[in-house]
């Protein structure tokens, strides 16, 4: 279970500075109190436009940095107080970057066992059986130099998943995936949803409606940096008073009042 509880967090940046001129500096507050309650065999989905506050929120869930106020659990286990035992307990996909090029895809997820304390071994096998799972039988022994932006999804998604953790966490994970890229992951996030697939408690990250119509239990709304709505797609519907998710998350996300509630 992932809990974040009204977290904040700002930044300070500077700008138009010279020998002459002391540089002005702007306070930017990236999130402004977010509260998202991710329980085990659900996927939560955390959904806002480009600049919301989901990336930032999602960093501090990594560890990157601490918020200035609020909290954030892992299974109980404070991020702030004891952030290797809570990173233990997730997966974490930020994007499909970060691939080593000259190593095949198998050897990548091993690799990454072994930094999580598996054996060559064990981590072998899972590798295995992550290729089965997200269909990358094709691609395990080559390179990761010259993989299309899905296999490269694939391979790091596989990575994240190699310790199997009980927790995982998805930031967009489908820019830039073609049709069939993206139908695989969804039908690989049902599957570890599932009790067969271990009940994981999935946040994932999107600005892209469809995406949570399909596969989200749950849903948070976030805007200028607050959570604004929280709930079932059909719960959000009827709170705006449409009968479109599109349409609905408009109204909740910008709405005047939504804004000033928060």
């Amino acid at each position: 279970m992932i809990d974040i509880q009204q977290v904040s967090k700002h930044f300070v940046s500077r700008s138009g500075g010279s020998l002459w001129k002391r540089a002005s500096k702007h306070i930017v507050h990236a999130v402004q109190g977010v509260t998202v309650e991710a329980a085990n065999g659900r996927i939560t989905g955390l959904l806002g436009a480009n600049g919301a506050g989901k990336t930032t929120t999602l960093r501090m869930l990594g560890g990157l940095f601490p918020p200035d106020s609020g909290s954030i659990t892992v299974d109980g286990i404070a991020v702030a107080e004891q952030p290797r035992l809570a990173l233990a307990r997730m997966g974490i996909l930020g994007d499909a970057h970060g691939l080593y090029p000259r190593l095949s895809a198998r050897e990548n997820i091993i690799y990454f066992g072994r930094l999580q304390g598996m054996d060559a071994e064990a981590a072998n096998a899972r590798a295995e059986e992550l290729a089965r799972l997200l269909d990358m039988g094709a691609i395990l022994d080559r390179r990761a130099e010259g993989f299309s932006q899905g296999e490269r999804m694939k391979t790091a998604l596989a990575r994240a998943l190699v310790h199997d953790p009980a927790n995982i966490v998805l930031d967009e994970p489908t820019n830039g995936l073609d049709v069939l890229a993206t139908r695989s992951l969804r039908e690989a996030l049902r599957h570890l949803r599932s009790p067969a697939g271990g009940s994981k408690c999935i946040v994932f990250s999107t600005h892209i409606m469809q995406e949570v119509e399909q596969l989200c239990d749950r849903v948070v709304i976030v805007a200028h940096g607050r959570s604004v709505a929280e709930g079932t797609v059909d719960e959000l519907l009827a709170l705006a008073g449409e009968s479109k998710f599109e349409e609905a998350f408009v109204k909740l996300a910008f709405d005047h009042k939504n804004e000033v509630a928060a």
